[in-house]
């Protein structure tokens, strides 16, 4: 038995079947990185003393005979920009180097309550900003379908952790598509929630009003899994809502009475002919087996990217304000003696401290906040991002699932896209207008073209995440 390829599911009832220990699962993940991630570079840091002990406790207690829950025991990977007290958290950046996260975040105490287990911190375009995890500045994340492409990002890393055997599970966050992006390029299941349905406190914010904590995994059910242990209401998170949410393993769905929207504006000039041709074939089966298909319209979507490369920017631009070479992080302060003045000390540590791709949003933010550009650009963007979200609210009147392609390609050359950023940018084409409206979406992969990955990614209704979650199964099981 392949330890590393097991589901949670699967690990839980080997634990509690006392067929598997806890500490052999974790070294069996541990020994496949030492094998294979000096080639994929999934990880930053990794907890391996630490993570042999704490399974050692889950051990404890199932030879005692005492229940454990669903993820007690199983190895999960972190993409490192989610702190974890006493760890250090980089967000993949040379200013954050040496930082160490003085608290747990909401979504790792959640965990922890469950003796879930940290393996390491994954690597991720800088700050979250990339779609390729080539940003990182320690070194790109490469695919483990295909070592010569990209895994995506910007939580590249967390997905190919999953994919490669190095973690059961992984979190990661998406501002634009940043879990379920890389999880179509590397053949997992992606799940980014609604906006308030997780906790972001303790994520090193990126934008704000867009950012949301979500689980990687093998398959939906174990999504779901991971995904009822982190919801829910945070007093630290003002964002964060309060809700009797749905158990997702009680009442299945009836085919029948499922009816999902095809977006015609998502099927146009620029998506890959094969990738087009396979999301089709699964809405073909989809329809054999009941299910509704309908045409919709979101006319709004074709401005989706352009509102977002506004919006995130700026929210941008006002959060990095803190990483100042004072209060914490890389300085220049005490290195060059001819700095004389607060004002050279920022300059010189934000110029040398944050990558290429992190300067030019900044300066991007900056200029669309600044007087008499902020009209004409940030208060447009926000009108438009409400039309975005009212081409939603109509289609969910009518329907229950919006189904598109993860994204217009599969997984690209390393540096076919770095000397672009605007064609990089494209490759979240069909994921921002996600986070624009705060709805929940969930990448899942559903076959392979020239051995390359195709996600299919299925839009649900503010706060229908498990309904989301259900219809994702159903679609999982009828492609096979």
């Amino acid at each position: 038995m392949n330890l590393s390829k097991l589901t949670i599911k699967e690990a839980h009832k080997l634990l509690e079947r006392k067929e598997m220990t806890s500490v052999e699962l974790v070294k069996a993940h541990f020994n496949e990185i030492k094998k294979r991630d000096k080639d994929i570079h999934a990880f930053l840091s990794l907890n391996e003393e630490e993570a042999l002990e704490a399974a050692k406790k889950v051990d404890k207690r199932i030879s005692k005979g005492e229940p454990v829950e669903m993820l007690a025991g199983i190895p999960a990977a972190i993409k490192d920009n989610i702190l974890i007290r006493g760890n250090k958290v980089t967000a993949a950046s040379k200013i954050l180097e040496n930082y160490i996260a003085p608290y747990d975040a909401t979504v790792i105490k959640k965990l922890k309550e469950e003796e879930a287990i940290f393996i390491g911190k994954t690597n991720l375009d800088e700050f979250a900003m990339g779609s390729s995890t080539e940003n990182s500045a320690f070194e790109p994340t490469r695919n483990p379908v295909n070592l010569e492409r990209v895994p995506g990002g910007s939580s590249g890393g967390s997905v190919a952790a999953v994919k490669a055997g190095f973690s059961v599970y992984a979190l990661g966050s998406d501002t634009g598509g940043s879990i379920r992006q890389p999880a179509g390029f590397c053949g997992v299941v992606g799940f980014k929630p609604t906006y308030g349905a997780v906790s972001r406190h303790g994520l090193i914010a990126m934008a704000s009003s867009l950012d949301q904590i979500g689980p990687i995994a093998r398959n939906v059910d174990d999504a779901a899994a991971v995904f009822e242990i982190i919801r829910g209401v945070d007093e630290l998170d003002s964002t964060s809502v309060n809700l009797d949410w749905q158990d997702y393993w009680d009442s299945p769905l009836d085919i029948e009475e499922i009816k999902i929207g095809v977006p015609r504006e998502y099927f146009i000039h620029g998506l890959n002919p094969e990738i087009e041709k396979n999301i089709k074939s699964v809405i073909s089966k989809l329809e054999k087996e009941g299910v509704k298909i309908e045409e919709i319209s979101l006319p709004y979507s074709e401005w989706a990217l352009a509102t977002y490369y506004i919006i995130m920017p700026a929210e941008v631009s006002a959060n990095f304000a803190r990483f100042d070479g004072i209060k914490y992080g890389y300085s220049t302060m005490n290195k060059e003696k001819k700095l004389q003045n607060l004002f050279d000390i920022y300059l010189k540590s934000r110029g040398e401290g944050f990558g290429a791709e992190v300067r030019r949003r900044i300066m991007l933010g900056t200029y669309i906040l600044s007087a008499g550009y902020y009209d004409a650009y940030y208060s447009r963007a926000q009108k438009v991002r409400r039309l975005i979200k009212q081409d939603f609210d109509r289609a969910f009147k009518e329907i229950d699932a919006i189904i598109t392609p993860t994204s217009p390609t599969t997984a690209f050359k390393f540096g076919e896209k770095t000397q672009d950023p605007l064609s990089m940018y494209l490759a979240d084409i069909y994921t921002v207008s996600v986070n624009l409206a705060g709805v929940p979406g969930i990448s899942i992969p559903i076959k392979e073209v020239a051995d390359l990955s195709v996600g299919l990614q299925l839009i649900g209704k503010n706060f229908d995440d498990v309904k989301l979650l259900k219809i994702a199964k159903i679609v999982e099981t009828i492609n096979g």
